[in-house]
């Protein structure tokens, strides 16, 4: 079954548990003491100016000047803790550092073929709204999707709390080929277009500085920031959809390439000369795994050709009801789906000995696809270096899970700005 063990999002128990990556600080060496500093009181939540030198290996003598600084742009505050039992109520009460929520709030998108959706969080990684409405299309030109991330975006500002603060930057991550860096999308399976400046027209629509990537990223991002990949270095996360994507942590940091396209192992080539994908090409692996190969597979092998409009949703919980029930060609497909997926899971585990491979997106209800045979003919392709493979485990979160990814890029972006323009 999906394992919903490891905590996401933050909890309701008082004090916030932080967000952001809590290995190494090592990997952020190149960034300024005050930006370590500020991350790594926002990563542990409630933090001690003794810890924080201890942590980042610098004087305490530097992180008392950064805290200062940081104070004095209203970026952190101190927090009262409780006193230890016993404690006498004497003195000046312990106090911690931590971020202060008003200092601002960033918002993160998710768009897709079937829902789009929208989390806003506060600056210190506390969740404030949310909103997820239909997409209404499978393909839309430029300024339609323009037009629905701002309806998404609206809809959750309209659940916001009284005072909440202002807006300071926005995340949007869609699947297909994304160029963070420029903002560029060459394509995407959601869009017309081809080779769209989506980030420039998302900024102009908005009003707001806006961030873009892959979806497959969004889902790492949240793992890395809210989820089991905040302690790991370094850990892939595979998501099933309507196509398969990839993101990949190394040393702390998320892993795009040098081209910013990277990670697309949806589209390497598992069978030459195969099945056509939806990218024009033939022999990727999501043409083989994803809710559009399994649909084809379906429409073929069990004669639905004349099922008419269904969607693609409907005839993939049909065919998955017809395997529970024993339906021998229903069954064929899942399994060869799910051989498929041990290859691509071994390329990752040989590629990037990942310490762990995370399987995410709705379509792991099917558990088929992650079957005990799918793990145990993984084992069979891998590397015989008498060590124990990577651990796989499975995560069937929901369409708000990519958005908080996406308010995780939305608030590193922001960060970044809120420290340049007030150092």
């Amino acid at each position: 079954m999906p394992d919903d063990s490891a905590p996401l999002l933050p909890d309701d128990t008082g004090a916030p548990p932080g967000c952001g990556p809590l290995g190494a600080p090592g990997a952020a060496a190149a960034r300024t003491i005050r930006a370590q500093v500020f991350d790594r009181i926002r990563a542990m939540g409630r933090a001690s100016r003794i810890d924080l030198a201890k942590d980042l290996s610098v004087s305490p003598a530097s992180v008392t000047s950064a805290v200062a600084d940081l104070a004095a742009h209203g970026l952190v505050a101190e927090y009262p803790l409780p006193r230890a039992p016993g404690d006498p109520a004497r003195g000046r009460p312990p106090v911690a550092l931590g971020v202060r929520p008003e200092a601002g709030a960033v918002a993160g998108i998710k768009l897709s073929d079937t829902v789009h959706s929208a989390v806003i969080l506060d600056f210190a990684g506390q969740r404030l709204a949310e909103a997820t409405l239909p997409s209404g299309a499978l393909r839309q030109d430029t300024g339609a999707l323009v037009a629905a991330a701002a309806l998404v975006l609206d809809a959750a500002r309209a659940g916001l709390p009284p005072g909440s603060p202002a807006l300071r930057a926005v995340g949007v991550g869609l699947p297909g080929l994304v160029d963070h860096a420029t903002g560029h999308v060459p394509w995407s399976p959601i869009l017309a277009d081809r080779d769209v400046d989506l980030r420039a027209a998302l900024a102009a629509r908005l009003g707001l500085p806006v961030a873009l990537d892959n979806d497959a990223n969004l889902v790492t991002l949240a793992e890395l920031w809210f989820g089991a990949g905040r302690h790991l270095p370094d850990f892939a996360v595979l998501t099933i959809e309507y196509g398969v994507g990839m993101g990949l942590v190394i040393d702390n940091r998320l892993y795009r390439g040098a081209q910013g396209l990277g990670t697309e192992i949806g589209h390497t080539k598992v069978q030459l000369d195969g099945a056509l994908c939806r990218c024009g090409r033939r022999g990727c692996l999501e043409a083989y795994v994803a809710d559009y190969a399994l649909v084809r597979e379906a429409t073929t092998a069990l004669n639905w050709g004349n099922r008419g409009v269904a969607s693609p949703t409907v005839l993939l919980e049909s065919l998955y009801d017809h395997a529970k029930a024993g339906n021998a060609a229903a069954r064929a497909i899942f399994r060869r789906a799910g051989r498929y997926l041990a290859v691509g899971l071994a390329n990752v585990a040989n590629l990037f000995d990942p310490s762990l491979i995370l399987l995410s997106g709705e379509r792991m209800r099917y558990d088929y696809l992650y079957a005990e045979e799918v793990l145990a003919e993984m084992a069979t392709l891998l590397l015989d270096t008498g060590r124990p493979p990577p651990r796989v485990e499975i995560r069937a979160w929901g369409d708000l899970v990519w958005a908080q990814g996406a308010a995780a890029l939305a608030l590193d972006l922001a960060t970044a700005t809120a420290l340049t323009a007030e150092a």
